[in-house]
This record gives structure tokens, C-alpha cells and sequence, in this order.
């Protein structure tokens, strides 16, 4: 038997200011919460997100006919150590996922620079290369393209290979470890946090006659690898994850108070999601067709379902499995919930939002 707790005032949804918004910042504004939950929220997700968020960046270069980092090249205005430094300033964006089976070793990019007479002619003598210039073809996308690199003024030939991991936080180039390492690599440090800046605000607000609620308000600034919105998500769960240690404890479970007619509310709203067909929430023929054959009908008889189940359908995979989640979570419903305090059952569930919709429609007339 739990302990119960009293009721704690939580924000229902997560404001965006839409007239600060851009690909790089956004203020987010939650609200209410308890008295000093909002500097507690505040400070937990700023730190993970200055610390913890992971995005690519480059770790080595090789240069054909290049040894080491403190040489000048023959043809090219910089030498190698503020090649590397501009090298530090290049922003990649790639998000390994499990449907794209993404690797998070590290990879490789190789491409021959070609600098003919004809292009240092058009640049007055020199050419500019930037760094869309040596990746070529790959499968990341550069958020800076026009990054200078180096300036040639010879017609050249010459290999470069530059190596991209993807980690997190600072990582000087003396610990960089790769099984791989050739000769004349050169090692660079890499900045793969993609947050600029963080702050949090907490003010007071409004819940009922009471004025000492919090209201947080949170600014988050990216250099473009991620997005505003990303950082936030990804930060949610990494600390969820860490929590989750602690609940495994379970010494004593409690339960929270709420208000008769918040319950009767929230009831009738979460009933109202699962009593959706599953053609009334946009997936595709083949996600509809696999839940068709399996019986599946309305959105409570989907939800109910563990994820792992849902994959021994026959031609469910996982492009579907995905696409159902995020279709879910768009209304805040999630696969495998526990439906048994709506009197939701595995066994009843079909009955169960029968009768519902009956009642339903016999309260409208």
C-alpha cells in the first residue's frame, strides 16, 4: 500500500516563444510548479544540456606531404596550426539513429584537392578553400559551409583526409585514442557540445488565489548542430535516465492527491484519445494495414500493446513501430501504458470503449 502525498502543482504543456524563435534559439516557458521546483528543473536540465549533449565534430586531418602541425606548406598562405584553428570552427550535424543504422565510430572523409591555374586566375591569385571544398561527398551535413579553411596561391594536387567522431563535452587532442591512427595524422581538439548558452529564469505566478507558484523560463542557444527543441528533448531523457537508478530502490511507493474534478477531467480526456479509430490518426496504408490484421482498432487496444509485442506482428518493423510512437506522443499517449485506473484491461479493453462510446452518445441526445 502507498503513502499518499498531497496534490503538487504541475505545468501541463511547454510554452514556445514563437516571436524570439530561430534555428539556434528558443525560450521555453513552463509553468506552474511547486516553490522552488522551477530553480531545481532550471539548474538540472542547464547542466546537462552545457554537459551533456553529444554532436560531431572533427578529430584529425592528414594533408598529403604535411608531418606535422608546426610546418608551413608550399602554396598555401596559413601554416598548419591556423589550418587546425579554423578547422575547430566547422559545425557538422548528424544524427546517428537506429532506423538508419548509424555507427558512432568514428569516420573517415577522404577527397583530392585539385587547384587548377584557371581557379586561382578567377580569385586574383588565390583561391579560398572552405571546408565544402575537402568534404565532398558524406553523409554529414555542414551547418557552415563557406568555413575558411586555408588560402592557396599555387596550382596543387594533394590528398586530405579528415576524421569525425561524434562525443561530447571538450576532449583535448592528447586524448583522443583511435586504433586507426596513420602516420602524419594530426590530432585536433574537438568541441562536440553543440550549446552556446543556457539560461533559466524563475518568476512568480498565478494558480488560483495563490501568487508564489514558479514559472520557469528557459533559453537555450545551439551553435546549429542540434536545434533548440533537440537539446531540450535530449536533455529531458538523460536525466530521466538518471533518476530512474533511484526509483529502483522502491523502498516505499506513494501516491498524490488530486482534486474530484481534475480526476473526472482527465479521465474523460484520456478516454475521449483511446476511444480514436486507428484511421483517425494519419499513418500510413502499411502501419494501417499491419494493426488491421491485427485486430487492432481503436487507439486504447494500440497503446495497451508492449513495443516488443507490437514487432511480432507480421510486417511490422521497425519504420512502423516508429511511426506509431511518434503518432502517440504527438497526443501524449505512449505504447505499453498502464490503463488498469481507467479500468482498462488487456482482456476488456475492446468492451470497455464500447460501452464508452455508447455512453457517450447517449448523453449527447
Amino acid at each position: 500500500m502507498g503513502v499518499k502525498y498531497g496534490k503538487f502543482e504541475l505545468p501541463t504543456k511547454i510554452k514556445v516563444d514563437e516571436g524570439s524563435k530561430s534555428s539556434t534559439f528558443s525560450r521555453f516557458i513552463a509553468e506552474p510548479f511547486e516553490r522552488g521546483f522551477g530553480y531545481t528543473v532550471g539548474n538540472a536540465l542547464r547542466r546537462i544540456m552545457l554537459t551533456s549533449l553529444e554532436a560531431p565534430s572533427i578529430v584529425s586531418i592528414k594533408i598529403e606531404g604535411v608531418s606535422h602541425e608546426y610546418m608551413a606548406v608550399e602554396g598555401v598562405i596559413e601554416d598548419m596550426t591556423h589550418v587546425i584553428l579554423n578547422l575547430k570552427g566547422v559545425l557538422l550535424r548528424k544524427l546517428p539513429t537506429e532506423e538508419n543504422n548509424s555507427t558512432r565510430a568514428p569516420r573517415t572523409i577522404s577527397k583530392t584537392l585539385e587547384i587548377t591555374p584557371q581557379m586561382l586566375e578567377s580569385g586574383g591569385g588565390q583561391y579560398l578553400v572552405r571546408i565544402k571544398d575537402l568534404m565532398g561527398e558524406s553523409d554529414f551535413d555542414i551547418v557552415n559551409p563557406e568555413e575558411h579553411i586555408f588560402t592557396v596561391t599555387k596550382p596543387m594536387t594533394r590528398s586530405v583526409d579528415i576524421k569525425i567522431a561524434i562525443g561530447r563535452g571538450y576532449v583535448p587532442s592528447e586524448r583522443h585514442q583511435f586504433s586507426d591512427r596513420v602516420v602524419d595524422e594530426i590530432l585536433i581538439d574537438s568541441a562536440f557540445s553543440p550549446i552556446r548558452l543556457v539560461n533559466y529564469y524563475v518568476e512568480n505566478t498565478r494558480v488560483g488565489q495563490d501568487t508564489d507558484f514558479d514559472r520557469l523560463v528557459l533559453e537555450v542557444t545551439t551553435d546549429g548542430r542540434i536545434s533548440p527543441e533537440e537539446a531540450l528533448t535530449f536533455a529531458t531523457q538523460i536525466g530521466v535516465l538518471h533518476l530512474q537508478v533511484f526509483d529502483e530502490l522502491n523502498f516505499q511507493s506513494i501516491t498524490f492527491e488530486a482534486d474530484q474534478e481534475d480526476e473526472n477531467t482527465d479521465r474523460d480526456q484520456i478516454l475521449a484519445k483511446l476511444a480514436l479509430k486507428i484511421d483517425e490518426i494519419e499513418l500510413s496504408v502499411r502501419s494501417t494495414n499491419c494493426l488491421s490484421q491485427a485486430n487492432i482498432n481503436t487507439i486504447a487496444e494500440l497503446v495497451i500493446m508492449p513495443e516488443q509485442e507490437m514487432l511480432r506482428f507480421r510486417n511490422f518493423g521497425k519504420k512502423s513501430l516508429n511511426e506509431i510512437k511518434d503518432k502517440l506522443s504527438e497526443r501524449g499517449l505512449y505504447l505499453g501504458m498502464d490503463l488498469s485506473k481507467y479500468g482498462l484491461t488487456r482482456e476488456n479493453v475492446s468492451d470497455a470503449i464500447s460501452d464508452y462510446l455508447k455512453e457517450k452518445a447517449g448523453q449527447e441526445e
